[in-house]
């Protein structure tokens, strides 16, 4: 019989880790019949971050794709032990969410709006309430709570091990104290491939390998080239010894006006939380070995911020003594999103890494969604938030990253605001025209790194559920370009180059749109996956026989270029060489016309079509596209030259304007968003843009089957509140003759229709039928929760304007 402990040559999949979430890989694999599976852990299982965890599983997250990932990891856990044999600790206790000030009661209000939506339980309960459920807590400053009966609490160790036992039952071999020391790669650009892992105790080939590495993870993959970006910050908790009162079932209870939570543990409490601003640990190229089962100095300075908090919450602290204090080190990543997914350029190399202190309750649901990846070759279920390709290389800066974590650890238990823009480490890039944008009185957010102007006007973006100070500068900017002429810069835009003889046989197969149009012509138009699902949604314009321009959103660049690589398109990132400027507005063609030679009538150059022209005596490319509804043309303009065509405009009498304004403006004529409306798991059936396919002609394209057989199970709505009042900030809960039916998936405050606008996502019910259409819509009876506020809305396939 063969040493479990031996190093065999060769594994179809290789997983690097031995934590909860590599164990839970590991255990799916199997599960999907994938048996030739090797686990290697550098010291013992759940020895590194795992283990110091605290073992919270609240299912209900804040979107429907999160909230569906840890439902199933709780539903595993709650099973796990009769499978086998091993107990995970699991209790279904519920929890309670306590809110001290109003801003927070309207953060439960939509939450539990939220619960209603992905049909999870919840309940809006008083001051009174919340303490019969948790006596040892004093209420006076408590304005209200919900209760959540689905949060439990598991063993972080014990689960681990029964996830690994299952793993092993299913055929996959685990061998601990083995640590990896690289890997080997064949092929060179879109050809290349990992092959094995080098390990100190031999060579390991592999076709697939795993890097579930935790804080370990970035330095796995950096000298692969692959962007894992996460850094480490000091984690504290304490555990008490027992609370009169304290017992087994009492629930989880959070208080995050206090930055704290509280569970049981032999009768006393762990008391932990997420402090304004963390402490930064070691780099990740820096990080110790061996480091198993090992905690940090304790600093008890740095945690009193928490305990002072948790005293005033719960009194009987003041006087209960403490068991243990943990200082256990874990990852973070810059938006407080982990990490999945097989690394661009380099096939057969996945992550699962980076879970921001929710890699307990996240573990079963995204060790499944990995491993379907795995299996499947591509994403089974809506992954783009944790997708590894929303991340580019200059975000792996470990002196970036330090500054980041400080602030997105503490960002946990904030009011999770609208609009809310990280502060820490900008900027990053910045266009050509940043320095004139900000002596306008730019005020500015990021995306992709980019600086990019949100609204001119106020000082700074005010944090309200409300009508903000900024939307009377927002309304001016949206009136000048539905009346006048207003100049966006719209340089984060993502640009790519695809040339040669193979370019229109490669995009067509690829773009579901027809792009073998004249030259000189842009077609907008999706990139599906196998599903019939949206990858990407962005413009081709052909710019001569054999070249195109492709372009797209700022946060999919990694991710369209990786998407046509593994499609065998060849393709050339120019983001950094151009900026775009965005001249849109019934007066556009006047002032432009005025900077040129070119003549900009609808004869010569109709809507859909884009030129090179001369233009403030900058060559540049005009294509008349726009995203707001008006006529306009987007200006593709050589980086360093922008300046000048930006004072043109500007002196031909445009009003700068925003992306906030874009924003209201593009929903006001029903314009959607990949990454809301559009995602993987969303058609062009149901995103009501079959017109922007192929469908109807005979070309073949990526999705083509699955597309022509889909039933749709939503329809993608526009939609305005009868009340011009109140706000909308996407996420809200629409409802029928009181019955849920979808959700608000984008919203802003429109200036023309004169009140919140946006698109909403319809589901099938007993008061929506399929097909959607308008005159069924026409009937009325739709309202928008806000806040727990029910609001009359109008809804209709047509755009508003």
């Amino acid at each position: 019989m063969a040493d479990p402990q031996s190093l065999p040559t060769r594994a179809q999949v290789v997983i690097v880790g031995g934590g909860v979430i590599g164990c839970s890989v590991a255990y799916h694999l199997t599960r999907l019949g994938w048996t030739d599976v090797l686990l290697l852990e550098q010291g013992r299982l759940s020895g590194g971050t795992t283990w110091h965890a605290a073992g919270l599983v609240g299912p209900l997250r804040a979107s429907e794709s999160g909230t569906r990932l840890v439902q199933y990891s709780a539903e595993l856990y709650a099973g796990l032990e009769a499978e086998t044999g091993l107990a995970t600790g699991y209790r279904n206790v519920g929890g309670l969410i306590v809110a001290r000030t109003e801003d927070r009661m309207v953060q439960l209000q939509r939450t539990a709006a939220n619960a209603i939506a992905y049909d999870m339980p919840c309940e809006l309960i008083g001051p009174d309430q919340a303490q019969e459920m948790w006596p040892a807590m004093q209420v006076d400053d408590v304005l209200g709570a919900i209760w959540l009966p689905g949060d439990g609490k598991v063993n972080p160790t014990d689960v681990t091990q029964s996830l690994a036992k299952g793993a092993r039952q299913g055929g996959a071999r685990i061998v601990e104290g083995v640590r990896v020391t690289g890997f080997t790669v064949t092929g060179e650009g879109a050809a290349r491939r990992v092959t094995g892992v080098d390990t100190d105790r031999g060579h390991v080939e592999a076709d697939v390998v795993v890097n579930c590495g935790g804080q370990w993870a970035k330095a796995l993959a950096d000298p692969l080239g692959v962007t894992v970006p996460l850094h480490s910050a000091e984690h504290f908790y304490v555990v008490t010894e027992p609370i009169d009162g304290v017992h087994p079932d009492l629930p989880i209870m959070r208080d995050p006006d206090g930055w704290t939570y509280f569970k049981e543990e032999v009768g006393g409490l762990v008391v932990g939380g997420f402090e304004p601003d963390a402490k930064p640990w070691r780099s990740p190229s820096d990080l110790p070995h061996p480091f198993e089962f090992q905690l940090l100095e304790e600093d008890w300075e740095h945690f009193s911020v928490l305990m002072d908090q948790a005293v005033h919450r719960i009194p009987a602290l003041a006087e209960t003594g403490i068991r243990k204090f943990y200082n256990g080190p874990e990852s973070f990543t810059p938006d407080n999103q982990f990490v999945m997914g097989e690394a661009p350029g380099l096939a057969g190399y996945f992550v699962g890494a980076g879970f921001n202190s929710v890699g307990i309750a996240s573990a079963g649901g995204a060790g499944r969604a990995l491993a379907e990846w795995i299996v499947s070759g591509e994403p089974q279920d809506d992954l783009v938030a944790v997708d590894i390709r929303r991340f580019a290389p200059f975000q792996g800066d470990e002196d970036w990253l330090r500054s980041r974590v400080a602030e997105v650890l503490g960002l946990h238990y904030e009011v999770p605001w609208p609009l809310r823009e990280m502060a820490s480490g900008r900027p990053q890039r910045t266009s050509s025209l940043h320095e004139r944008l900000a002596d306008a009185g730019a005020v500015f957010g990021t995306r992709m790194g980019w600086e990019r102007p949100l609204v001119f006007g106020p000082d700074d973006l005010d944090h309200t559920w409300s009508r903000p100070a900024w939307l009377e500068h927002c309304i001016a900017e949206q009136r000048a370009c539905r009346t006048d002429v207003a100049v966006f810069d719209q340089s984060s835009f993502s640009k790519y180059v695809v040339e040669g003889p193979d370019a229109l046989a490669g995009l067509q197969r690829v773009c579901a749109a027809d792009v073998d149009v004249p030259i000189g012509t842009a077609v907008y138009t999706p990139f599906l996956n196998e599903r019939g699902g949206y990858e990407a949604d962005l413009t081709v314009t052909r710019t001569g026989a054999e070249s195109f321009l492709i372009v797209s959103s700022a946060a999919t660049t990694v991710r369209d270029l990786d998407w046509l690589a593994r499609h065998g398109v060849e393709a050339r990132d120019v983001t950094d060489e151009y900026a775009v400027l965005g001249v849109m507005g019934p007066r556009s063609r006047e002032l432009l016309a005025g900077l040129t030679d070119a003549d900009l009538s609808d004869e010569a150059f109709p809507r859909a079509t884009s030129q090179e022209i001369e233009m403030a005596g900058v060559t540049l490319r005009a294509t008349r596209m726009t995203y707001v509804g008006e006529l306009g043309w987007e200006l593709l303009v050589p980086m360093a030259q922008a300046p000048v065509v930006l004072d043109a405009v500007r002196a031909g009498g445009a009003t700068d304007a925003g992306y906030l304004a874009i924003e209201a403006l593009r929903l006001e004529k029903g314009y959607r968003a990949f990454g809301r409306e559009l995602g993987p798991l969303v058609t062009p059936r149901e995103a009501g843009l079959v017109f922007a396919t192929a469908l109807k002609g005979e070309k073949d394209f990526v999705g083509r089957a699955a597309l022509e057989a889909a039933a749709p199970d939503r329809r993608v709505v526009s939609l305005v509140l009868d009340d011009a009042e109140p706000m909308l900030w996407g996420g809200e809960l629409v409802l029928r003759e009181g019955e849920p039916c979808g959700q608000v998936t984008s919203a802003a405050w429109g200036a023309t229709v004169g009140a919140a606008v946006g698109l909403a996502t319809l589901r099938e019910g007993p008061h929506v039928r399929f097909p959607v259409t308008n005159d069924d819509l026409a009937r009325g009876g739709f309202e928008v929760d806000v806040a727990g506020v029910r609001y009359p809305a109008t809804l209709s396939l047509r755009a508003p304007l």
